[in-house]
């Protein structure tokens, strides 16, 4: 439905001081902060897991040599969404020469919505990490304990669920430096972001800045800050919905994506029955992850 002059009777009465609700900064493009973004030509993105090799064998002497085989473990499967929005003018407004002044307000309402959409899903693939129903290419959440791989079951979160604190910070960077592959052969993992709610944004400003330990009255150093533990320092997300969680980005490739298909483009064009002057707005994309060791999560105390 168009908008009609009656429903923008205010913005059309001389004399008027200000028009306010369209005028709200964004949080902007939190998402890069956490996904690698790469583009894509097709309806859907699949990215297959593969093994690589065990640990090698002793030959003895004579003997004939070991020989194995790499496997495909699991395919991650990105599925594009289409987003949109539109808007009208009546006939009656462009007639009026209101076009201008009513579209120029309303295209930048338009844009706002288009963003916040696309932080909301952003931020979605993390609110959904401890879900059981919100799986990944190994039908297992994007955070948890039982990641199936040929040496067995791994984990990219706590053996206990913990707020964000030295302990359980000091915790995260053990574990990620102790992450496997799917033979359980080592990886160099380690964590260099550290991502989180506002409400996690005081607690996480002492523990990467402050010389020494917090809440302590020793003059122990701080290790996480002395030792340049996560040189990426944290990043506000302000649209997980728990305040309890936190997360880390690991330097694991392929980890969280956003898969670009089609840009953001805008159009505009007149309708030939109702003389209706249309805005839209659109784009395509997906959320979603490769390989699970590129982010280590909690969801707070259990």
């Amino acid at each position: 439905m168009a908008i009609s002059r009656q429903q923008l009777a205010k913005e059309l009465e001389p004399g008027l001081n200000a028009l306010f609700g369209l005028e709200y900064k964004n949080y902007e493009n939190q998402h890069k902060e956490i996904f690698d973004t790469e583009n894509s030509d097709r309806a859907f993105e699949e990215e297959v897991m593969l093994s690589g090799f065990d640990k090698a064998a002793v030959k003895s002497e004579g003997a004939a040599v070991t020989y194995d085989q790499a496997q495909e473990t699991y395919t991650a499967r990105y599925q594009h969404e289409t987003i949109a929005l539109a808007f009208s003018l009546t006939e009656e407004n462009v007639e009026d020469n209101l076009y201008d002044k009513i579209s120029t307000r309303y295209t930048k309402a338009l844009a706002r919505s288009m963003a916040q959409t696309k932080q909301t899903k952003a931020a979605n693939i993390l609110n959904n990490a401890f879900a059981a129903a919100s799986t990944g290419g190994d039908n297992e959440s994007l955070i948890g304990n039982a990641h199936p791989t040929i040496a067995g079951n791994l984990s990219n979160r706590p053996t206990t669920l913990s707020d964000l604190s030295e302990t359980s910070l000091e915790q995260a960077m053990i574990d990620i430096g102790n992450f496997k592959d799917e033979r359980g052969l080592k990886i160099a993992a380690r964590g260099m972001k550290l991502i989180i709610p506002a409400d996690g944004q005081f607690t996480a400003e002492r523990l990467m800045k402050s010389a020494q330990r917090v809440g302590t009255a020793d003059n122990d150093i701080n290790a996480l800050k002395s030792m340049g533990m996560v040189p990426q320092g944290y990043v506000v997300n302000n649209y997980i919905n728990d305040g309890e969680q936190w997360f880390i980005k690991t330097d694991v490739p392929n980890g969280l994506k956003h898969m670009v298909r089609t840009p953001i483009k805008t159009a505009m064009e007149g309708d030939f029955e109702t003389g209706n002057m249309r805005y839209k707005a659109r784009e395509r994309y997906s959320f979603g992850w490769s390989d699970w060791r590129g982010i280590y999560g909690s969801d707070g105390t259990a």
